[in-house]
C-alpha cells in the first residue's frame, strides 16, 4: 500500500512493547536437545503419518515421501533437511494498520490471544455462553493494549447459527476492532476464499490482502498421535492459495494422545509440528509457516487438561527451545490457568507459565492473555490483568542492558561523596521510562494509602480498564469499506457498535 493510505489508516495512540531477545532459558541441554530432535526425525522416517489426502500424499511420494504398507506416509531425513532448509526463518505479518506488523522469528517475543472459549463470565458470578459481541470487545482489547502485539480469536460465538456465520462474522469483528495482525480458524477450506474476498474489501480492492495479509489461517493439521486432519490440511491449500499466512498447530495431551513422559510428549509433537511444515513446503516450498507446537498436560488422575501446571511450563519451553533450535518461527501456549476467575491461583499459574515461554525465546505464545477455566472461559478482566503481567515479563527477558553510560563511575563518585541518592541525577531522569516499566492495574500504594482509597480490588480496576479501553470505537476500518463489507456480507454485529 501507499505511505500514504497507511498513515491515514494507522490509530493514532497505540503504543506496543518492542518485541524482547528471548532464548536465555534453555530447559534442555546440548545432549536432550539432541536426542529429542532426532527422536522426531526418526517418527517421521520409521512411523510417520496416517490420513493424508491423496492428492497431496501423491505430490509428497513425488518428492521423497514413502509409503508404508499400513497407507502410512513417512518422510526420509533427506526430505525433513529440505524442508528445514527451505523455510522461512523469519515471517512477516503485517498488521491491518502497517505501522503494527510485526516480524515472527530468531526468538523475539510476541505475546497474543487464541484458543476458542465457549463461555464468557456473566455480572453474577458465573458464565454464559460467549456471543458475538463478546468477540468483537476482546479483540477491542487486543487492539488497544500496550504488551499484547497480535490476536488470534479467543472464543466461538455461540449466537452464530451455521459455520458460514461463525467465520464470516469471526473474521469480521477481528477485523472492524483490531488493527493489529489477527488470527482465525475455518470450519471448512470452501469458506477461505469468500472471507479474503472481504479482507480485499476492507483493504480497498482485488488482490490487496495477498499484498498485505494481516491475518494468518489458524489450521490444526494434525490429529494426536500422528495422523493428519484431512480437512485442516485442505485448509491449508486454501490458505496457501489465498497468500494468507500460515500458523499451523499441533496440541497432543501427554498421557493421553501423546507419550506421557515429557520427552516423549515433545519428540511426537514435534514430528507432527515438522510433518505440517513439510506438507506446506510440498504445496509451496518457503511459504511464510509458523509452527504451532503446543504440547498440553493431562491431569492423568481425571484425564483432564490442565494448562497452568508446572509441567505444562516446561514443557511449552522446550517446545520454544527445540523450534529455536531449528531456526523455525514458532508459537506455543501459556497462561492457560485452571482458575476460574482471576484470583490467586490465575496469577501464579499464567505467571511462571508465560514467563518460562517468554524466557525459553518462543516467536509467538498463544492463549497467553484472557483464559481461564482451562481454555474454556475468555474473560475481558483477565485480559487487561494479564497484559499487565506481561509488562512485566516482557521486561524480565529483555534482562540487564549495558549502555555505554551504564556503569558510571563519575557519577556514583559525585553522588556518595555528595547528596547521597540519585533521584536528581540526569540519568536517573533520562532512564526511568526506559529501563523501568510501571503497571497500569497493579497496586504499588502503601498499606496506609490503599486503605485511605477505600482498598479498591485488582478486579474493580480492572472493570474500569475494560471499559477505557472500549469507550470508543475503533477507526481503522473506513467506514465506505465497511459498508461495502455489510452489503456484501450477512454481517450480524450491530452497525452502531462501538
Amino acid at each position: 500500500m501507499a505511505r500514504r493510505a497507511r498513515e491515514q489508516h494507522t490509530p493514532r495512540g497505540i503504543r506496543v512493547t518492542p518485541p524482547p531477545q528471548g532464548g536465555t532459558f534453555r530447559p534442555l541441554g546440548p545432549r536432550r536437545l539432541d536426542q529429542i530432535t532426532q527422536a522426531a526425525f526418526d517418527i517421521l522416517e520409521k512411523i510417520g503419518m496416517a490420513d493424508c489426502p491423496e492428492d497431496v500424499a501423491a505430490l509428497a511420494i513425488e518428492q521423497g515421501a514413502k509409503r508404508r504398507d499400513d497407507g502410512r506416509l513417512c518422510f526420509p531425513k533427506a526430505m525433513i533437511d529440505a524442508a528445514l532448509s527451505k523455510a522461512l526463518r523469519r515471517v512477516n505479518l503485517p498488521g491491518f494498520s502497517e505501522d503494527l506488523g510485526l516480524t515472527i522469528g530468531g526468538g523475539n517475543v510476541h505475546i497474543g490471544t487464541g484458543g476458542a472459549a465457549v463461555e464468557v463470565p456473566d455480572n453474577i458470578g458465573g458464565f454464559r455462553a460467549a456471543q458475538l459481541s463478546d468477540l468483537y470487545q476482546l479483540m477491542q482489547i487486543v487492539g488497544r493494549a500496550e504488551n499484547i502485539h497480535y490476536g488470534v480469536r479467543p472464543i466461538v460465538a455461540r449466537d452464530m447459527e451455521t459455520p458460514w456465520d461463525l467465520d464470516a462474522n469471526t473474521a469480521f469483528a477481528c477485523l472492524k476492532a483490531c488493527p493489529k495482525p489477527i488470527g482465525i480458524s475455518f470450519d471448512t477450506a470452501q469458506h477461505v476464499p469468500r472471507i479474503t474476498q472481504m479482507f480485499d474489501i476492507a483493504l480497498g480492492g482485488e488482490g490487496r490482502f495477498r499484498q498485505q495479509p494481516f491475518c494468518m489461517g489458524i489450521i490444526v493439521h494434525a490429529v494426536s498421535p500422528l495422523r493428519f486432519a484431512p480437512e485442516g490440511v485442505e485448509i491449508m491449500k486454501a490458505a496457501i492459495k489465498a497468500g494468507m499466512p500460515l500458523q499451523i498447530c499441533t496440541a497432543a495431551q501427554a498421557g493421553a494422545t501423546s507419550p506421557v513422559t515429557l520427552a516423549g510428549a515433545l519428540a511426537q509433537g514435534l514430528a507432527e509440528s515438522l510433518a505440517g511444515l513439510i506438507i506446506a513446503n510440498v504445496l509451496s516450498p518457503g511459504f511464510p509457516t509458523i509452527l504451532a507446537f503446543m504440547p498440553f498436560i493431562s491431569d492423568l488422575r481425571t484425564g483432564a487438561m490442565t494448562g497452568g501446571s508446572g509441567e505444562a511450563a516446561v514443557a511449552n519451553a522446550a517446545a520454544a527451545q527445540l523450534l529455536l533450535n531449528l531456526d523455525i518461527p514458532s508459537t506455543v501456549s501459556a497462561g492457560m490457568t485452571d482458575a476460574k476467575e482471576p484470583d490467586a491461583q490465575a496469577g501464579y499459574e499464567k505467571g511462571y507459565t508465560v514467563a518460562l515461554a517468554a524466557q525459553a525465546g518462543a516467536d509467538m505464545i498463544n492463549l497467553s492473555v484472557g483464559m481461564l477455566g482451562s481454555l474454556m472461559v475468555a474473560s475481558p478482566e483477565a485480559l487487561v490483568i494479564d497484559d499487565d503481567m506481561c509488562a512485566a515479563i516482557l521486561r524480565s527477558v529483555r534482562g540487564v542492558e549495558l549502555a555505554d553510560d551504564a556503569l558510571d563511575l563519575e557519577m556514583i563518585e559525585a553522588v556518595a561523596s555528595g547528596p547521597g541518592h540519585y533521584l536528581g541525577e540526569a540519568q536517573t531522569l533520562a532512564r526511568m521510562r526506559t529501563e523501568y516499566v510501571y503497571p497500569a492495574l497493579a497496586d504499588r500504594q502503601s498499606v496506609q494509602d490503599w486503605q485511605e482509597a477505600g482498598r479498591p480490588a485488582l478486579t474493580d480496576r480492572a472493570k474500569d480498564r475494560v471499559g477505557e479501553l472500549t469507550a470508543q470505537a475503533p477507526t481503522h476500518l473506513p467506514k465506505n469499506r465497511e459498508a461495502a463489507i455489510r452489503a456484501a456480507f450477512d454481517i450480524k454485529l450491530p452497525k452502531d457498535h462501538s
